[in-house]
């Protein structure tokens, strides 16, 4: 396995597991996330792999899913929501970006990879890679904007 499938896999295991250990008291784990989703940036962009093409689905416990992301915003409360590029209502009610949303789908994308890499590590690799293109990159840079405007007001930890 290259260097960077096994930092890939490193980064996909961190950022499970720091999910998957969240406790309710734990201050440091939105700091600990938003230095670890530009390593992971960095490592699925050093694949240096060409731009899929085809469709990606990753099959996700939809139940299980909706459990996580209930936690994680209710962990986050007040942080989760962020404008979007194109919400104009100024309400506060029309915000359409959730951190919790983000880091749900960043998680259960690198998690079904995670499940694959004993028996599957190339399909797991191409699975990561190609899901980044067509879903979970475009979650994983909004969420290193908010994580970075949340930093930016003193906000990761409270």
């Amino acid at each position: 396995m290259s260097p960077q499938i096994e930092e890939l896999q490193a980064l996909a295991r961190n950022y499970c597991e720091l999910v998957e250990s969240l406790q309710d008291g734990n201050t440091q784990w939105l700091q600990e996330v938003a230095s670890l989703l530009p390593r992971l940036h960095a490592a699925v962009a050093a694949l240096n792999l060409p731009t899929p093409r085809n469709n990606h689905y990753t099959a996700a416990d939809l139940d299980a899913r909706f459990e996580l992301y209930t936690y994680l915003r209710q962990l986050l409360g007040e942080r989760d929501s962020y404008w979007m590029e194109y919400d104009v209502a100024g309400d506060g009610q029309s915000m359409s970006g959730s951190l919790a949303d983000d880091l749900t789908d960043i998680y259960c994308e690198l998690k079904s990879g995670l499940n694959m890499l004993d028996g599957h590590p190339q399909q797991a690799v191409e699975g990561w890679h190609m899901g980044f293109h067509l879903h979970w990159g475009q979650h994983l840079l909004d969420a290193e904007r908010h994580l970075y405007d949340l930093n930016a007001r003193n906000q990761l930890a409270t």
